[in-house]
């Protein structure tokens, strides 16, 4: 689990911290006097908004689907979704404009998982989904586009404590009563041994 806390760890090494947009911007500066505040939500500003799920980097692998890609991260999620009275929906491989993506069971009913793949007959169950499409999506990103911002982070993090801010908080993959936290996958599958 992720910490909270703004603590020195052990060895000196400032922590990275995963805080929730919503608090105020004053009430994280109180808290966290000494931390560089970043924004990885799609609210953010450059660079750090390439790390929102929704961010438009381009040919991203589709998983289990070979030779598509999609744009977005989210895109991949959302196009994969299977609902009561909705298939699959490929357009969302393609949106740009990081809006318009997400798509509700107030439409369409209730989600009963995600295809494992574009011409799949398997639907995956919303934790299975986590660990064979969002999971590897997000970390293809963080490998093929965002090498130099996760540096920067990581420079950053040599002299302050940084605190990532997100819409979510859950760091637990298995823990599904909540939507799962980008910024801690950051954490976790990019800055995980530079992270107290």
């Amino acid at each position: 689990m992720l910490s909270s806390q703004n603590e020195m760890s052990p060895d000196n090494a400032f922590r990275f911290i995963v805080e929730s947009k919503r608090r105020s911007l004053d009430n994280l500066v109180k808290r966290y006097p000494n931390a560089l505040i970043i924004d990885v939500t799609s609210r953010g500003i450059q660079p750090w908004v390439k790390f929102s799920p929704f961010y438009p980097h381009g040919n991203i692998p589709v998983p289990y689907s070979p030779n598509i890609t999609a744009v977005s991260v989210e895109g991949v999620w959302q196009g994969l979704k299977v609902f009561e009275r909705a298939d699959i929906d490929v357009t969302k491989f393609n949106i740009t404009t990081m809006s318009g993506i997400k798509r509700s069971s107030r439409t369409f009913g209730n989600v009963i998982g995600h295809r494992a793949g574009v011409n799949s007959e398997i639907i995956l169950s919303y934790r299975d989904a986590r660990y064979q499409i969002y999971l590897p999506t997000y970390q293809w990103v963080l490998t093929h586009y965002l090498q130099t911002e996760v540096q920067q982070l990581i420079a950053a993090s040599k002299k302050q404590s940084i605190v990532l801010l997100d819409y979510e908080t859950n760091a637990d993959v298995d823990n599904l009563t909540k939507p799962l936290s980008h910024a801690a996958l950051i954490i976790k599958l990019a800055l995980s041994d530079y992270s107290a």
